[in-house]
Formats: C-alpha cells, structure tokens, sequence
C-alpha cells in the first residue's frame, strides 16, 4: 500500500513531545525534581497516537491491513480517536467499541472523524468493551483488520523505541523514578523496558486506581479486570494508588496551578508522582506522563467541584 506524502507528513509529528519541569503543583521535598511529558501535543491530542500509528503500520507492512478492510477495536476513548484520526490519513474507515459512559466529547470526537461507535454497558468498563470488538472481528474476519491493543506488541515496541527514548535523552540519563497508569500497558511496558535497558537502577513504578470502581478513565484496577497481554509485570516495582477525588484535585491543580489543562488520567498520574515524591532520596528526577487534554472532560462536573483548600488558595 502506498502512503501519501501527506500523509507521512502527519504520520511523522507523533512522539518527540517536550518534557516539562514541574513546580507549582504540589508540595515536592528539597532536591526532588518532577517532570512530565506533554503527550497531548501528539497529532490527535494524546498518547494514544504512538502505539496506534505503530500497530497500523506493522499491520499495513506484513499486508494483515489491506485496502476493504475496516479498523476494529476497543477504546475508552484516546486510542479510538487516534486510530479514527490514522483512519482517515491512511484511507480506512474504523468502528469501534467504547463503554456506553465514556465522555460525550471523546464521542464527539470520534464521529466527526467518521467513526462508527458501538456502546457497550458501562457496568462492565473497558473489559466489556474488549471483549465485544474481539468478538466482532471474530465473527468476520473479512472485513475487519483487529489491532487488539490490549495484546499487541507494537503497542508497546512503540514505547520502547520513541517515549522511552526521549524520557532517556531529554533528562540527559538524570532520570531516577519514571511513573504511570495502566490502561493497555503498553505506556508503561514499553518505557520501563526502555529506560531499564539503559540503566537497570531506574525504578518503574505503575499507578492504579484505588478501587475497582473509580473515575479515572483508561485506567485500570489490576486485581479486578482483564489482565492486558502486554504487560510485562517483571518491570513493576512498585504501585502507587490513587482515589478518583485525589485525581480530580491533581487535575484542577494543574490547571490552575501549571497552567496545564489536561485529563483526569494526567491528574491520577501526577497525584501519584507526588506521593511517590514524598518518598524518594534528594536527587531523584520523577518522570510521569500527561496523557491528553482536558478538552475531552469539559462535561464532566468535578472542574467546578474544587475542595475548600482549593478554593481558598483561588481566592488567596
């Protein structure tokens, strides 16, 4: 299959995303820095844009995605949206399967991009939704190229040769601690692999919800849901939890403190670095990610539900 040059262009601004210094949010100790990768300045506005050009790609280049075939898979919303996005670049029309109570503008989103959306019962999260579009492509594997994220190695290869990479070389091999949740994993796998390759003293740490139930959309509770393919457990060295009503105030916090306006995802992330924060030797430089913007989260109405801190320190 042939790419246009149009195409390549887009294809080829994912990734290479600024590593920014963190300083008002939060209480860090005397000697520990914070950092953090603006993912939501990738193509379609999130993480979610490496792994699924990476997977279209491979798929593309071993001739499994071919012209009549329709892009199937599960998201929650990021992964849906880059792939509608690719989609539309590459000349593939996509259809996905998404929990019925995934924000309105992510659904917004993707019919814009000429996505067809199946809903699937919001009870049963990202795992009903997975289980549904691996169904589908079952059923007809004709029209259906399936990337399954969730059990793809690109997904995480992309990781490993890009955002591992850049984490490496932007903090000059300074690094110490590097921190995220865990969606598909493949974020997580792909960078711990990365950065323990060059230097195995770097400690790799996942973030999870602290509750099977929670507000945190496109993470997951470990004990408690389908366990992705990807994840290379091995590279866990320790979990950091972190309530729903924490990641809301991180995420508000970043806002109006950073000037950062970002996804409840990126909240539970940096909530979570910081607790790790409180932990760690002087010296130790703290990578998370920013997973994607806030613009996905306008209707949702913990913006306006700001604790009493909060709001004092806004008036002060």
């Amino acid at each position: 299959m042939h790419i246009s040059d149009s195409a390549s262009t887009l294809l080829d601004h994912v990734g290479n995303t600024p590593l920014l210094h963190l300083t008002r949010t939060g209480s860090l100790p005397k000697g520990v820095q914070l950092y953090a990768k603006a993912e939501f300045l990738n193509p379609s506005g999130s993480v979610k844009d490496r792994a699924a050009r990476a997977m279209l790609l491979d798929a593309i280049e071993s001739s499994r995605l071919v012209e009549g075939k329709t892009i199937v898979d599960a998201t929650s919303g990021n992964t849906g949206i880059a792939y509608a996005t690719w989609g539309r670049v590459l000349g593939f029309p996509v259809e996905l399967f998404l929990p019925s109570n995934t924000s309105p503008e992510r659904k917004q989103i993707l019919k814009a991009l000429g996505s067809i959306l199946q809903e699937t019962d919001a009870l049963e999260g990202s795992d009903g939704a997975y289980l549904a579009a691996k169904a589908a492509a079952k059923a007809n594997p004709e029209k259906y190229f399936y990337p399954d994220q969730y059990n793809n190695p690109a997904n995480a290869r992309a990781h490993f040769l890009g955002t591992g990479r850049e984490i490496w070389e932007q903090t000059k091999g300074r690094v110490t601690h590097f921190i995220t949740g865990l969606g598909t994993s493949g974020t997580f796998t792909g960078v711990a692999r990365r950065l323990k390759k060059e230097n195995p003293a770097i400690r790799t740490i996942a973030q999870q919800p602290a509750s099977p139930l929670h507000g945190i959309e496109g993470t997951k509770h470990l004990g408690t849901t389908i366990k992705p393919g990807i994840l290379d457990e091995q590279y866990i060295d320790e979990i950091v939890t972190v309530t729903t009503e924490e990641a809301y105030e991180a995420t508000r916090r970043l806002a109006s403190d950073e000037g950062l306006f970002v996804g409840v995802s990126s909240g539970a992330n940096i909530s979570a670095a910081l607790k790790l924060a409180a932990t760690v030797p002087a010296g130790s430089l703290i990578v998370t990610v920013l997973c994607d913007s806030g613009t996905r989260y306008l209707s949702d109405p913990f913006w306006d539900e700001g604790s009493e801190t909060e709001k004092k320190g806004a008036s002060s």
